[in-house]
């Protein structure tokens, strides 16, 4: 499964916790919410996913912990937030230079329409 296909769940997914839930809850429920809908679409889910960086010679143990992380290909941050900021793409950018992942997505759940709220970044791709 390429990450283009995962990343196709994951929206419709969002989508349909967006629709039965609306906006307003806190990021933890969509995040619940989010990876029982993935299991049950038969994706590998890992929750809170710490990872650790190497600078010169130090290796630094859990130095950032990743939302959800599936199939080890496409890494989540999960927001429920009035708009997203130019750190929390920053921020999922260097998860994966660092992790060495393709594809990210940052999902918003508080915007009235979903899709407004959906953000994909391409690991090496400049774009805003």
């Amino acid at each position: 499964m390429t990450e283009n296909d995962i990343s196709k769940i994951v929206f419709n997914c969002g989508l349909k916790i967006h629709r039965k839930l609306g906006v307003g809850l806190y990021e933890r429920v969509y995040e619940e919410c989010l990876i029982y809908e993935l299991q049950k679409a038969g994706l590998n889910v890992e929750r809170q996913k710490h990872q650790h960086i190497e600078y010169e010679d130090l290796k630094v143990e859990n130095a950032y912990k990743m939302d959800v992380v599936i199939e080890n290909k496409v890494v989540l941050e999960i927001k429920s937030v009035e708009n997203l900021t130019s750190f929390d793409k920053a921020q999922l950018k260097n998860y994966l230079r660092l992790g060495n992942y393709k594809l990210g997505m940052l999902l918003n759940f508080n915007q009235r329409l979903f899709k407004d709220g959906v953000k994909r970044i391409a690991n090496g791709l400049d774009e805003d």
